[in-house]
């Protein structure tokens, strides 16, 4: 009976790590972003967090602050991106974030993205105000995974760090 209950006990301990290296994916880390935004009247901003590649082109959606499908064409450039090569989003979208507010938000990149030209660029859209394409870019570095980078538009500043 002993072995039996140390056999399942052993089952259970396996089981329980292998959950948690799931949950990360394997060559990947996971990381802190707080997205704050500039003081501004009106709307909620939209805005979408794509990774995009040493040519400059969208790889993938890495987060999307955004409450409203339909507004998402709103967020001209990857909206094209998307139209082209859909993708379920579902799991990474969040509430929109308003002007003065701040959003943290943790973001899966993979190791083989860092230190090679790829970026994350922050797009967005704020109804009856301008639109900004590249808000914010962050190449993907060693230094800017762990730092603060200014914004353009109406994202005052991210800053990154690991999780």
């Amino acid at each position: 009976m002993a072995k039996v209950l140390n056999l399942i006990l052993l089952l259970i301990i396996l089981i329980c790590s292998g959950i948690s290296t799931f949950a990360q994916k394997a060559g990947s880390k996971k990381y802190k972003c707080m997205i704050q935004m500039t003081n501004y009247a009106g709307e909620e901003a939209y805005i979408v967090v794509s990774l995009i590649n040493p040519k400059g082109v969208y790889e993938k959606t890495v987060y999307m602050f955004a409450k409203d499908k339909k507004w998402y064409k709103d967020l001209e450039e990857w909206h094209k991106f998307n139209k082209k090569n859909p993708a379920n989003i579902s799991a990474i979208t969040g509430a929109s974030v308003a002007g003065g507010d701040r959003s943290i938000k943790v973001f899966e990149i993979e190791d083989s993205k860092i230190n090679k030209g790829y970026k994350l660029r922050f797009e967005v859209a704020v109804e009856d105000k301008e639109y900004h394409e590249n808000d914010l870019e962050v190449p993907l570095t060693s230094a800017n995974v762990s730092g603060k980078i200014d914004g353009t538009g109406f994202i005052r500043y991210v800053r990154m760090s690991p999780n």
